[in-house]
Parts: C-alpha cells; sequence; structure tokens
C-alpha cells in the first residue's frame, strides 16, 4: 500500500481522498470571506472623502444605515452659524446704543456665534468696547459680568429669573421676534431690565431641500437646541422639521437622546458646537460639522468637511450603498463556499464519477477574491448627489 501511494505521488495521479483533501483546503481559503467587509469599507470611506463625507471609524458609516431619526442641532447646523443684530429694543432709563456697548463689550469675552454677532454690530457702529471684569459664562444660560462699572447680565430668560431680574416687560416684543424665527438675548444692568437684542440666523440654502431628502429616505427629523422654543419653532416650519425640543442644556440633549434609544430608534445626532459634544457622544452615529469646533468633531465617528446638510443625504447614501456591498460581498462567499466545499469533497464522485482537480479549486478560488474586490471597486462610481 505504502509503495502504491508512493507511486501515484511520483506519476503525479494522487487517490481520490488526497486529491479531495487538497481541493477542500483550496476551496475553504476564507479568502473572499475575510475581503469582503474591509474592501467595501475602504473603498466606500475613499468615495466618502471625495464627496466631503469624512468617515472616522467604519462602525459609524454601518450604523448609519439602520438609523430611522436624525437629532440635530438649530445653530451652525440648520442655521448658518452667522447670525446678525437686526433689532434693539430697550426698557427704563437705557438708551440702544448703551444697552449694545455695555452688551457686546461682555460678549468679547464669549465665543458663542450670537456674541460674536453683537461684537460685529457694536464695531459696525464705531462704538469703542468697555473694559470687562469678573466674566463668567453659564452654559446654556448666558454670560455675566462688570462692565464699566456696571454688574451686566446677557441671556436667555432662565438666565434673568436665574439672576432675580424681571423681563415681562420685553416679552412681547421678545415673542413678536422669535416668531420671526429671530434669536433673543436680554439684558440686564445693575439688576434691572435694561433691554433686548433680537439676532437673526438665517437657514442654511440648502437646508429645505436636504431635510425633505431625508423624509424621502424614511428619516424621522428632529431639533434639539438651546434656543427659545418660538424662536426654533419659527425655523423648524421654514425648513420642515418634524419635532422641536427647545430651551435645553448639553445634558438635556443627552438625555433626549438616551431616552430615543430606549424606545427603540436608531439616532444619529448632527452638531457642530461644544455643546453638542455629549450629545454626539451618546448617539449611535455622530456627525459634526467641519465648520464647527474641534471637540464636536472629536466627538464624532462623521465629519462633513463643508458643514452643509446636504452632506447628511450624502452620509446616509453612501452609508446605504456600503453596506449593500458588504452584503452582497458576503453572500457570494458564502454561496462560493456552499456550493465549491462540497464539489471539492466529492459530492458528485458517486453519480457522476466527477472529481474536482485542485488546480481548478485554485483558480475558483482566487476568481472567488477577485469577484469580491471588483465588486468593492464599484463603488467609485457610486453616484452620492
Amino acid at each position: 500500500m505504502k509503495q502504491e501511494w508512493h507511486k501515484h505521488f511520483l506519476t503525479g495521479t494522487k487517490p481520490l481522498q488526497v486529491q479531495s483533501a487538497i481541493a477542500v483546503l483550496i476551496i475553504a481559503c476564507p479568502c473572499a470571506l475575510g475581503l469582503a467587509t474591509p474592501m467595501s469599507i475602504m473603498v466606500g470611506t475613499g468615495r466618502g472623502a471625495r464627496a466631503d463625507v469624512l468617515v472616522r471609524n467604519a462602525e459609524a458609516l454601518q450604523a448609519l444605515d439602520a438609523v430611522d431619526t436624525l437629532v440635530i442641532d438649530k445653530t451652525g447646523t440648520v442655521t448658518e452659524g452667522k447670525p446678525r443684530l437686526i433689532a434693539t429694543e430697550t426698557a427704563g432709563k437705557w438708551g440702544a446704543e448703551t444697552v449694545l456697548r455695555l452688551a457686546a463689550s461682555l460678549e468679547t469675552r464669549s465665543v458663542h456665534p450670537l456674541a460674536h454677532a453683537l461684537v460685529v454690530a457694536m464695531e459696525a457702529k464705531g462704538i469703542q468696547a468697555a473694559s470687562v471684569a469678573d466674566f463668567a459664562s453659564q452654559t446654556g444660560l448666558g454670560v455675566t459680568g462688570n462692565v464699566d462699572g456696571h454688574a451686566v447680565v446677557v441671556g436667555n430668560q432662565a438666565q434673568m429669573q436665574q439672576q432675580g431680574i424681571d423681563v415681562s416687560a420685553l416679552i412681547p416684543d421678545a415673542d413678536a421676534r422669535r416668531e420671526e424665527g429671530a434669536g433673543v438675548m436680554f439684558v440686564g444692568i445693575d439688576r434691572q431690565a435694561a433691554g433686548l437684542l433680537a439676532v437673526a440666523d438665517p437657514p442654511k440654502p440648502d437646508a429645505k431641500v436636504a431635510i425633505a431628502a431625508l423624509h424621502t429616505a424614511g428619516m424621522r427629523v428632529v431639533m434639539l437646541t438651546g434656543d427659545n422654543a418660538r424662536t426654533a419653532e419659527g425655523i423648524a416650519r421654514q425648513v420642515g422639521i418634524d419635532e422641536v425640543h427647545a430651551d435645553l442644556r448639553p445634558e438635556d440633549k443627552a438625555s433626549i437622546i438616551r431616552d430615543m434609544k430606549r424606545k427603540g430608534a436608531r439616532v444619529a445626532m448632527a452638531g457642530d458646537g461644544v455643546n453638542d459634544a455629549p450629545a454626539l457622544a451618546t448617539a449611535d452615529v455622530g456627525i459634526a460639522m467641519g465648520t464647527g469646533t474641534d471637540v464636536a468633531i472629536e466627538s464624532a465617528g462623521i465629519t462633513l468637511a463643508q458643514g452643509s446638510l446636504t452632506g447628511l443625504v450624502r452620509a446616509r447614501r453612501l452609508s446605504q450603498a456600503t453596506m449593500r456591498n458588504i452584503r452582497q460581498n458576503l453572500a457570494f462567499s458564502f454561496l462560493f463556499n456552499g456550493i465549491g466545499i462540497p464539489l471539492a469533497a466529492g459530492v458528485l464522485y458517486p453519480a457522476f464519477g466527477l472529481t474536482l482537480s485542485p488546480m481548478f479549486a485554485g483558480g475558483a478560488m482566487a476568481l472567488s477574491s477577485l469577484t469580491v474586490v471588483t465588486n468593492a471597486l464599484r463603488l467609485n462610481a457610486l453616484n452620492l448627489r
């Protein structure tokens, strides 16, 4: 028996068992299966980069395919993030120029977009900034400090209540401005209501079209913002957002997202500011605007380089196409092994006397890997517009 085996080996005619074993080993090599996912992710990530969708980790790209709820911030995400002062209303003995000067001088210490709008307006009017001392920022509320010897408070209604300043006389004017979609900052000087500053931050030009496309894709769009409810609802009406949660602090945004997830929603969060970082980290997928802060970008798995809402549509289409490509590759790999291994093991030999040569098994294995790679490369031609 030993001499007969050596005879087959030396002449190149191996026994059926040995030939089948070699063919099975070759066919069972999981090259195609191992390439199926990483090739699609690699090509999809490159395609996204060319469309200004920067994927930081593959998990985010894969998870975006299953998202059914998109949560977005307002300022800098839905809106342009370049607010401008449109009106100054005063109360008591204070004049409009004095209110603007004291408030804008205090806001020179802040990095909030609305603060920047006040500083720009002050400089445009040629008003000289006053000296500031004891500056403090209250997250989600506003700022306080001492300006030219006056105790100045700038912020929302909750901030005024916390500081013990009655702004009830200014509420009708504030509501009228908010109905127009403007943001309102109250100003208190020396514990008295001094006026309000209305700042307009219009929606981005592509916001309405992008949100309509996301609706078509079956996504619910929710706005979470620290701004007043009337202001937020005014913007939401203009662009077609489904649901609005306003007057929120950063921790409130994260809490709402956790509640959505507990109810079974798959949530993506898009934002651009420091205040959005906790919510971005809490969501299933965090999406940062490339025009936003470094903290937001570091907290997100995907960054939209141009900060455009149409980038959300492109990211969603990229995710769906990439996952579809992965499933195609995996299906082919399992089909190849499901058919190839029984053939290599000799399943047709008893009935038809047919076996699979190791040479053909090697060729088939190489062809399967080539097929997976070629299918993944099709993502390069994906139309994301």
